[in-house]
C-alpha cells in the first residue's frame, strides 16, 4: 500500500519531508490485494478485465503477420497451458522456468501460464552466447526451459526443452489437459514470479527475484487506462521494461502489439501504427532516434498516425534536443520517459502528461513509491538539489537476489 503522512508534512509540488528528507508520491493510489491474501499475479490480472469479456478485441497481434489473439483465446491458452505445464510437464510451484526465445505471441501466453501454475519465469537475452547463458542458468538454477530451434543448441545438455516452435507446443495451447491441477496451486503475494537479469555496471549479470506482489505493483499503474488503448512494444520482453509492458496490456484489457521483426525497423513501427491504430508505443532511446529521423527525412513517414496519443521511452536518459526534434515532428503526442530498474520492477519514476510539457522534468516517483537522496560515504540524507546516491522503496521493491536458484534478500 501506499505509505500516508499528515498532508502538512508534504511539499505538495515536490513531495519532499523536510522532517524526514524523504520524497513521497504526489500519484494517486493503486488498488492492491490484502498481502495475506493468497493471490497469483494471472489471477489477480484477469480479476480486473470486464465482464463479459471483448469478445472482438485483440488482446495480441503480431505487426509482421497481423495474426490476432483474441482475449477469449488468450485465456484459454493461457489456462490450456497451466493445465500441460503441471500434468505433463511436471512443473511444480517454485520451479525456475528459463525461457530462451525471440518474441511472438506465445511468449505473454507462457508468461502468464508459468506464473498462474507458481513457477517461476526467467526470461533471458536470445543473443548471448552458451557460455553467457550457462552463467545465467547457474543463478536461476532451472528445472525446465522454453527455447526456439535457432535458440534451443545454446542451453547446457541435460536441461528439459520445449520448443515453442514445435507442432507439440502449439498442441499444448490447445489441450484441456487436468485443469483442476492448476485449481488448486495455493500462490501467495510474496512468492517468487520472475528471476530477470540484470548486470548494470559492476561486472557479471545478476539475477533479480521478483514477486507476485512487486509485479501487480508495477502493472496496475495501466489498470485505469482506456480499453481501447492499443500498444505497439518494440523493446525486448526479456527486459524488465518489456516484460512488464508484456504483462500489463492484458491487465488493463488493452491489445498488445508485437513487433516482431528480427532488427527494429522504424519505418515498419510507423506504417504499423496506421496499420494497426495503435494509441501507445514503448521504445528505448536509440529506436526514438531512429524514429525521429525517419519522420525527418520523409514526410510521408508519420501518415496515418492521427490514432498515436503516447509514446513510453525508458532504459536511458534522452537529449533535451531529441525531445525538441521529437514533439516538432510528432505534435500533441505525450513523451513519457521513465527510469527504472530491474530491481524495481520497472519504473519507479516517471514524466507523465503534465511534466512532459516541461522539457527537462525528471517526473514524479511512481504510486506508493518513497525516495531519498543520501550522501555515498555516510548515508545521510541530503536535502533538495544536492548530488547523491539515489535509495527507493515501494512494493515493486525485489525480494532479493538468486544464487543458483537460492533467494539472497
Amino acid at each position: 500500500m501506499s505509505p500516508t503522512l499528515p498532508p502538512a508534512d508534504v511539499d505538495p509540488r515536490s513531495g519532499y519531508c523536510a522532517a524526514t528528507r524523504t520524497y513521497h508520491s504526489l500519484r494517486a493510489p493503486r488498488p492492491l490485494p490484502p498481502p495475506a491474501l493468497p493471490l497469483s499475479f494471472p489471477d489477480f490480472a484477469f480479476s480486473l478485465l470486464p465482464t463479459p469479456l471483448p469478445y472482438s478485441h485483440p488482446a495480441l497481434l503480431d505487426s509482421s503477420t497481423g495474426e490476432v489473439v483474441l482475449f477469449p483465446e488468450f485465456l484459454s491458452r493461457v489456462r490450456a497451458l497451466g493445465a500441460v505445464l503441471r500434468s505433463q510437464l511436471g512443473v511444480s510451484r517454485g520451479d525456475v522456468a528459463f525461457v530462451l526465445v525471440s518474441p511472438s505471441l506465445h511468449v505473454p501466453v507462457l508468461y502468464y501460464a508459468l506464473m498462474s501454475v507458481g513457477a517461476v519465469v526467467s526470461p533471458a537475452n536470445p543473443a548471448l552466447t552458451a557460455g553467457e547463458i550457462s552463467h545465467l542458468v547457474a543463478l536461476s538454477n532451472p528445472a525446465l526451459a522454453f527455447a526456439v530451434s535457432s535458440t534451443a543448441a545454446k542451453l547446457p545438455l541435460g536441461l528439459c526443452t520445449v520448443l515453442l516452435d514445435s507442432p507439440t507446443f502449439l498442441s499444448y495451447l490447445q489441450e484441456l489437459g487436468d485443469v483442476s491441477a492448476t485449481e488448486t496451486v495455493v500462490i501467495c503475494q510474496s512468492d517468487p514470479a520472475a528471476i530477470l537479469y540484470s548486470s548494470g555496471t559492476t561486472g557479471r549479470a545478476k539475477a533479480v527475484l521478483l514477486t507476485h506482489r512487486n509485479i501487480m505493483a508495477s502493472t496496475t499503474m495501466a489498470a485505469a487506462a482506456k480499453m481501447a488503448a492499443v500498444v505497439l512494444l518494440t523493446v525486448p520482453m526479456f527486459h524488465v521494461y518489456g516484460f512488464v509492458f508484456s504483462l500489463r496490456a492484458a491487465l488493463a484489457a488493452q491489445t498488445l502489439v508485437l513487433h516482431t521483426a528480427r532488427r527494429f525497423d522504424a519505418r515498419a513501427v510507423l506504417a504499423s501504427v496506421g496499420r494497426f491504430q495503435v494509441t501507445h508505443i514503448a521504445l528505448a532511446p536509440p529506436s526514438m532516434l531512429a524514429i525521429v529521423r525517419a519522420a525527418e527525412e520523409d514526410e510521408s513517414a508519420t501518415a496515418g498516425m492521427a490514432t498515436l496519443q503516447a509514446v513510453n521511452c525508458g532504459g536511458a536518459s534522452i537529449a533535451p534536443d531529441l525531445i525538441r526534434r521529437f514533439l516538432h515532428k510528432f505534435p500533441g503526442v505525450c513523451l513519457s520517459q521513465g527510469y527504472g530498474l530491474t530491481e524495481t520492477s520497472g519504473f519507479c519514476r516517471a514524466v507523465g502528461f503534465e511534466e512532459s510539457e516541461r522539457i527537462g522534468s525528471v517526473g514524479r516517483l511512481s504510486w506508493g513509491a518513497e525516495a531519498k537522496i543520501v550522501d555515498p560515504t555516510t548515508m545521510a540524507a541530503l536535502p533538495p538539489g544536492v548530488p547523491g546516491e539515489l535509495l527507493v522503496r515501494g512494493p515493486f521493491v525485489m525480494k532479493g537476489m538468486a544464487v543458483a536458484g537460492i533467494m539472497d534478500a
